[in-house]
């Protein structure tokens, strides 16, 4: 077991806001990268300035410690840098020269205006990789665009569309805060690696552009396809069961409002199985439910005996009970279950940090795990906490520094 990681030696270079693209740059840390945050030197990321989340608030109160900041940028250095200054244009230049990838989700006029588009980069660094992630992608007429996961990702990606009931009367909400944005984000990690890979083999880099709706579109890519292939919308299908006519697939409510997932999809491989772990046994070897035909026939009856069956059991009763079998299930978890998953936890997907008050906390880590080792992570920078140190190391004496800063160029 080596205790270096992947990307040990790579600089990367992040002129981001929110989450999508700085949720690379956290992977890209947590795989051995040297990130080096920039922001702006008086309002830093915006993020920073949300206090509250979804109706919650984004942090405890007397810590620093916010996971809406922590999650997307732990691992990272910042410097607080005036892209648009022109004393602090040579320190930029001198960051781009020395990194082997920038990253930036700022949309192509404002980098332009800024002077961070791929021109403006390569001119200064030829071998650099970069790496723009956008709501639409670099072409076409909405490439000037903004747009976050929620309406890139979610409304656009057909993903809304694909949990919403036909009767619904309005788009079902994301499952969570930045969801697609932290699956765009593997996306750009996964490209950044791939990159990488082929600078080292044939000395060319790359530009990669990673847009929230071709992750959208990728995520819903079975539906996308199959509308491809009839021509037309899917229908809105009316089931209780995830595959129509097996009782063993979809989520049933147990006694005390919880919910089991399950997925057999050789109902009759597991049909006798299943009647055996619940009390069943009259119905194990019940000639309506023993072929696969037998089984569509009486699919309302087979599918309100497992209801029944599910609903009579605790969650907890009815967890244990389908651990004893070989089928397919799972237990229906929410935020603080999925925390104290035991499976995450015994492979070090939930792991510890330490906060800026010295106190640990904990977050889930990257889903990618090398060689068994030991996740480690560092805290998310506070706001321009590296600026001199950042500064220093681009050979800037402090006499400069102070200049810079009186000037207004860094933070």
């Amino acid at each position: 077991m080596s205790g270096l990681k992947p990307l040990d030696g790579v600089r990367i270079l992040e002129v981001a806001r929110f989450t999508f693209v700085p949720s690379a740059g956290a992977i890209l840390a947590d795989w051995g990268a040297d990130v080096i945050k920039v922001e702006h030197p008086v309002a830093g990321d915006a993020q920073r300035g949300l206090v509250r989340v979804l109706g919650s608030a984004a942090s405890v109160p007397g810590s620093s410690f916010a996971p809406i900041m922590e999650a997307p940028n732990r691992g990272k250095r910042s410097i607080g840098l005036a892209l648009d200054h022109a004393e602090g244009r040579p320190l930029l230049e001198e960051l781009i020269r020395r990194s082997d990838v920038f990253l930036t989700n700022y949309l192509p006029p404002t980098r332009t205006k800024l002077g961070i588009d791929v021109e403006d980069v390569r001119s200064v660094n030829p071998d650099i990789i970069f790496v723009a992630g956008s709501g639409f992608g670099a072409d076409g007429p909405d490439r000037d665009t903004g747009g976050y996961d929620v309406t890139a990702f979610w409304a656009r990606g057909g993903s809304a569309d694909g949990v919403m009931p036909a009767d619904a009367d309005r788009p079902a909400f994301m499952p969570a805060g930045a969801y697609g944005d932290n699956i765009g984000g593997l996306s750009i990690a996964g490209g950044v690696a791939a990159a990488m890979y082929r600078r080292l083999a044939t000395g060319e880099p790359s530009v990669l552009d990673v847009s929230l709706l071709a992750v959208g579109a990728w995520a819903t890519q079975f539906s996308v396809n199959m509308a491809m292939l009839f021509g037309g919308p899917l229908p809105k299908l009316d089931r209780r069961t995830q595959a129509p006519g097996n009782p063993l697939t979809g989520g049933y409510r147990t006694r005390d409002g919880r919910y089991i997932q399950l997925s057999m999809l050789q109902p009759t491989r597991y049909w006798a199985e299943f009647c055996g772990l619940m009390g069943l046994d009259a119905y194990a070897d019940d000639p309506r439910f023993t072929t696969l035909e037998a089984m569509l026939e009486n699919c309302d009856t087979a599918y309100e005996v497992v209801r029944d069956a599910i609903a009579r059991l605790t969650y907890a009763d009815c967890k244990q009970r389908l651990s004893r079998g070989t089928g397919q299930w799972a237990p229906v978890q929410d935020a603080w279950d999925l925390a104290n998953d035991e499976s995450l936890t015994a492979n070090g997907r939930i792991a510890e940090v330490v906060d800026a008050e010295g106190n640990p906390q904990r977050l889930v880590a990257s889903p990618v795990k090398f060689d068994d080792n030991p996740e480690t992570l560092t805290r998310a920078p506070q706001f321009a906490e590296h600026t001199d140190e950042v500064v220093r190391e681009l050979g800037v004496d402090d006499n400069r520094l102070i200049e810079l800063k009186i000037a207004g160029a860094i933070a």
